[in-house]
């Protein structure tokens, strides 16, 4: 109860006002029901009350609350990949989006909030089922103006918000007691903190929450306008409006509610001065910006730079646009998606609509082109200078899916080509394969794609996308098209960048010869080039070559120069690349000093850029060496805190590994049972992924000769294979906390000691006689340090990039371990023996 709340939901820029009911019916709702659609049209609130719902039900979902923007989603797999982004799941090579997603939710229990599916309802109800039919503590959360409804679900209409309303034989109602007025008051203090209104202007107030129908984005922007006419004058103007002609359907006709807020919000636009009016409209070809971004594409000789930050400002204090949070010190916006197609609408009338859409794509090239260049530049700089691309393309992600969207419907191919090539670093070092994929072959079957300048790069680039996705065959296929129009072309940086990718594809599948060919010549046109980055990379995929002949201490000095490379320009990416290969290699080749140093080293690694999966390989690896060593506590230690990340990252081929080498440590440890089931298991995980399989009870075969003792080692493995993945990993858990505990001493010895004394065995050594040291694992002192420093279990986690709940476990498994029972014991011990660190 007292962890922090799991979740990813934006902090909201204005308080929230009213609902009191709505939010009291859905929480009761969410209790008994696993889908609850909120459906309204634009600016009712769903959104905002969709969060509010969330944050308040944090308690109830021990595996969080996460939300997936659906805006521009247009595809199952696009609505696969925002889940997954959302929930913290990472592609798996060679595995499809969907099932990756389904198989790592399979056992949580979280609330999934999907956001703005009206524009692919068809899509979302079939995840949608799948979800609530293969993860059943999955509860599901939808926005939509149009209803969607699941099995079992229920679609809440999300209703205006309550206005002042007179009873019968009673009093009249109190204006400032009703929702509607609160938020009209909340908006216009925001804007003026010395706004007050007498009670013939809080009557004025609430004609103005009727005449917007109730809808919260009208009665927001109205109050926001409020402080300088006026209630009263507004008023009357928002009456004069919605009765002149121009607004009327017809004579004598009235105006729906339903169809208010376009007419409010232009009733609004109108008290705008021009220039307000003409960033207004220029801000809607954005998905999300900063004031930086919006001084590149929005300034012009009508809309000076230097007025750009003064009308954001403006803009933003009437209800206009949103605060959505902070990228590297600078503040990120955003339209409201009513307001948003409103402006589009007038920009557009403007016939100003392509033009900014071209002046943001170009500048957006820039960009991403200057993150390829820096991810593969071989000049020196800082890994934060050289990341701060990477994280920019994150922050811009929404926009730049919109611009592909664009040239792709627009028939772009050149432009649209060139963005997919500038984006494939980003799409390989984040793990976005399958969307990169998608985009990248819209985009080359194209019309115009077959005579676009970059279509040779696009073809590497794919290539490249192909190989992580392990495509061997089309990254073969397109890898070769690609480098012979490279050099057609004269491209000798692609050149370069082609030979690499062919001579890694060629490696995985064995092709030795051929891959030996292009990385010689990988290598000798990097050097001559001056090519730091791909000379690099070069020699690790040489190292992996070598290695892969048996040649260990070859493959190791390779691995080193390619080391020596990257940390001479700061690459921190490549460093942990190269990390883990060069780990590899020395495990296989029973080289444990330089494996375990490596492992660490690319696990410091991984925490540093964010990458989830490699963390867990690594941690495995870790522990993988450990129990080669020796060190079976340590072991326990580092396989169930990789089996759980990569478990809830979605990587089940890592999972299978890991648990593996788990029933190897307590096979090794006499816990036959459990160490079948787990490699029971584990084969059945990789079985399903198309992955090689053994028979049972493998890895274990040769360990028993006795046949009766060897049918039951089947017996247990089999067991395991009718496990799922999450209940395998539970076991695996429970068995590394049983793991964990010192062997039982004997009766004897437990009886006061003296038949132990007798019998000349030792007493088992005191806190006070023994040092942490010697007691503990290493990451066991690591967590003994912090704790002894006074700091709290989510502390710990942020230190060592772990979960608080493993925190919070390794803390009792060092209470266990010495016979403690609060933190201030381990705190004495520790001081009374010195710091570990």
């Amino acid at each position: 109860m007292t962890a922090p709340a799991r979740h990813n939901l934006p902090r909201p820029g204005t308080g929230f006002v009213g609902r009191e009911r709505d939010l009291s019916d859905l929480l009761r709702l969410l209790g008994s029901s696993r889908s609850v659609t909120l459906c309204g049209s634009d600016g009712l609130g769903k959104t905002r009350l969709a969060l509010r719902v969330a944050e308040q039900s944090t308690v109830s979902f021990p595996d969080g609350v996460w939300i997936a923007d659906l805006t521009d989603a247009g595809t199952a797999l696009e609505v696969h990949a925002r889940v997954a982004n959302a929930v913290g799941v990472v592609e798996e090579p060679g595995q499809p989006m969907s099932t990756t997603v389904v198989e790592a939710l399979r056992s949580r229990r979280l609330l999934l909030i999907l956001d703005a599916c009206e524009h692919v309802a068809d899509v979302v109800t079939e995840v949608g089922e799948v979800l609530l039919t293969e993860c059943p503590s999955v509860t599901v959360l939808l926005t939509s103006r149009v209803p969607i409804r699941l099995s079992g679900g229920t679609v809440w209409r999300v209703p205006p918000m309550a206005l002042p309303v007179a009873t019968r034989n009673a009093p009249p109602p109190d204006p400032a007691g009703a929702e509607a007025v609160r938020l009209f008051l909340d908006r216009a203090r925001a804007r003026d903190p010395r706004f007050t209104v007498s009670p013939p202007e809080l009557e004025s107030v609430a004609v103005l929450c009727d005449l917007t129908g109730g809808v919260p984005l009208g009665i927001e922007v109205l109050g926001a306008s409020a402080p300088g006419p006026g209630p009263d004058a507004l008023a009357e103007d928002l009456r004069a409006h919605l009765a002149s002609p121009d607004v009327r359907p017809g004579p004598g006709q009235a105006v729906a509610r339903s169809e208010v807020l376009p007419l409010v919000l232009d009733f609004v636009y109108a008290n705008l001065t021009e220039q307000q009016r003409l960033l207004l409209c220029r801000l809607s070809v954005f998905r999300g910006w900063d004031l930086e971004l919006a001084e590149q594409v929005c300034a012009d000789e009508e809309l000076p730079e230097t007025e750009i930050l003064d009308l954001l400002t403006s803009l933003l204090n009437r209800s206009l646009i949103t605060v959505t949070g902070e990228f590297e010190g600078r503040v990120r916006y955003r339209l409201p998606e009513a307001v948003r197609g409103f402006a589009r609408g007038r920009l557009v009338a403007r016939g100003e609509a392509e033009r900014f859409q071209e002046r943001l794509f170009t500048r957006m090239l820039r960009l991403v082109e200057d993150l390829g260049r820096r991810l593969e530049s071989s000049q020196a700089m800082p890994w934060t200078e050289r990341d701060s691309g990477r994280q920019r393309v994150i922050a811009e992600c929404s926009t730049l899916r919109s611009l592909l969207r664009w040239a792709h419907e627009h028939g772009a191919a050149e432009p649209g080509l060139r963005l997919c090539v500038g984006l494939a670093a980003h799409w390989v070092s984040y793990q976005c394969y399958s969307e990169g994929a998608h985009w990248m072959d819209l985009l080359l079957g194209l019309e115009d794609a077959a005579k676009a300048p970059s279509r040779a790069r696009a073809l590497v680039g794919r290539a490249q996308l192909a190989r992580v996705r392990r495509d061997h065959d089309r990254a073969l296929a397109l890898g070769e098209e690609g480098l012979r129009l490279c050099r057609e072309a004269g491209d000798d940086a692609f050149v370069r960048t082609c030979l690499n990718l062919l001579a890694l594809v060629e490696v995985r599948t064995r092709a030795g010869d051929r891959a030996a060919v292009r990385v010689e010549e990988a290598l000798r046109m990097c050097r001559d080039a001056g090519d730091l980055w791909g000379e690099a990379i070069a020699l690790g995929t040489r190292a992996a070559l070598v290695a892969q002949q048996g040649d260990y201490p070859s493959a190791d000095h390779h691995y080193n120069a390619a080391l020596t490379l990257l940390r001479g320009i700061d690459h921190r990416w490549g460093v942990g690349v190269i990390l883990i290969g060069q780990a590899g290699a020395a495990e296989a080749n029973v080289d444990l000093m330089t494996a375990d140093r490596c492992y660490r080293e690319a696990l410091d690694t991984q925490r540093l850029i964010g990458a989830a999966a490699e963390e867990a390989r690594c941690l495995s690896g870790i522990g993988r060496v450990a129990h080669a060593q020796g060190h079976t506590e340590q072991a326990y230690d580092y396989l169930s805190e990789g089996l759980g990340l990569s478990h809830a990252t979605g990587q089940r081929a890592e999972a299978a590994r890991t648990l593996t080498a788990l029933a190897r440590v307590a096979f090794a440890r006499n816990q036959r049972e459990s160490a079948c089931r787990l490699a029971g298991a584990a084969m059945e995980v990789r079985g399903r992924l198309g992955l090689t399989t053994h028979p049972a009870p493998w890895p274990f075969a040769d360990q028993e000769r006795v046949r009766r003792r060897r049918r039951q080692l089947v017996g247990w493995w089999e067991q395991g294979r009718v496990l799922d993945l999450a209940e395998a990993v539970r076991e695996a858990e429970r068995l590394s906390e049983e793991g964990r505990r010192p062997p039982r001493r004997p009766s004897s010895a437990r009886r006061g000691g003296t038949r132990a004394k007798r019998a000349g065995v030792p007493a088992a050594p005191s806190p006070e006689s023994t040092s942490p040291q010697q007691r503990l694992t290493r990451r066991e002192l690591e967590i003994a340090r912090l704790v002894s420093t006074g700091k709290s279990n989510p502390e710990i986690a942020r230190a060592l990039y772990i979960t608080p709940s493993t925190a919070a476990r390794h803390v009792a498994n060092i209470n266990r371990k010495m016979g403690f029972n609060s933190r201030t014991q381990i705190t004495s011990w520790i001081e009374r023996h010195g710091s570990p660190g």
